[in-house]
């Protein structure tokens, strides 16, 4: 069983940064992949990054790669995701998802995983 709970969310005007944490209880966090989902107003929910258990693997959707870094660090069981250069379309709920995996296993999709936060809502403004 794993809790997460994510925070650092708010609201930063455009070209500002934020930096999202997300805590994981309970002790599969060093087994598994770890990603970071959003869903914007009246849009689905999509990928945003992804890093494997090790942390030696990361992906990113093509509308963030070079903004957005993630990372982790498992001695705290905790994900990050640092956002840069925030546009108004990154106007989302951000959610952190996890799922036990093997090492250099990366899913990308709503569906692996089995392990979700509530979602800290960020808004840029323009």
């Amino acid at each position: 069983q794993v809790q997460l709970v994510e925070s650092g969310g708010g609201l930063v005007q455009a070209g500002g940064s934020l930096r999202l944490s997300c805590a994981a209880s309970g002790r599969i966090f060093r087994t598994a992949a770890v990603a970071w989902f959003r869903q914007g107003p009246g849009k689905e929910r999509e990928f945003v990054s992804a890093i494997s258990r090790g942390g030696g693997r990361t992906d990113y959707a093509d509308s963030v790669k070079g903004r957005f870094t993630i990372s982790r660090d498992n001695a705290k069981s905790t994900l990050y995701l640092q956002m840069n250069s925030l546009k108004p379309e990154d106007t989302a709920v951000y959610y952190c998802a996890a799922k036990q995996a093997s090492l250099g296993v990366l899913p990308t999709t709503i569906r692996s995983y089995n392990y979700w936060g509530q979602g800290t809502q960020v808004t840029v403004s323009s």
